[in-house]
């Protein structure tokens, strides 16, 4: 099983504390918490004053449960992992979109569990495929999803700084501290 309290405390320590970098347009965060996610949350303060607790939690509701990495944590905590510190850094749709298109690539023609939905949201039908997967592959199946998703994330950095240039300020941290980051 993962160890949700280390995830959250892993992208806290790398995110810091508050960060109002003129380049980002997502504003100024706090723990790595926008001003908008912590609105969502119910959070009406000033981002700056956001408590670490707030931060932790938004980081179990939004990030973890709420789009259901919590059920592939069970099955495989180190994809997980992945899909949690992705979600965190781009949107959980996203990576839970990466898992489906490697899902979908790595089923040998259909042969192995059907295609899945790339709806970049875990349902039952993305969890039996990844239960077939897994029971296919055995052992080393876990970290080979991981490398699929590790690639898909380095590209998509690659392909924001490459759009657009204000986003190269952040493409090494992206590449070196987001990518094959565990807790």
């Amino acid at each position: 099983m993962t160890d949700i309290d280390g995830l959250i405390a892993g992208v806290v320590a790398r995110e810091g504390g508050y960060v109002d970098h003129p380049a980002d347009r997502g504003g100024p965060t706090r723990f790595g918490i926008t001003e908008a996610v912590a609105r969502a949350g119910g959070y009406a303060k000033a981002i700056r004053q956001l408590p670490r607790s707030v931060a932790e939690d938004i980081y179990q509701t939004r990030y973890w449960k709420g789009p259901g990495i919590d059920r592939v944590a069970r099955r495989a905590p180190m994809l997980a992992a992945e899909l949690f510190d992705g979600g965190v850094n781009m949107g959980p749709r996203i990576p839970i979109g990466f898992l489906q298109r490697a899902l979908n690539a790595l089923n040998r023609g259909a042969a192995d569990y059907p295609e899945v939905a790339r709806d970049g949201r875990i349902g039952d039908a993305t969890l039996t495929a990844l239960d077939a997967y897994l029971v296919r592959r055995g052992r080393d199946g876990e970290a080979v999803l991981v490398k699929a998703i590790e690639a898909l994330r380095g590209e998509r950095y690659i392909t924001l700084a490459e759009r657009r240039p204000a986003n190269e300020a952040f493409l090494y941290g992206w590449l070196a501290h987001r990518v094959g980051v565990r807790a």
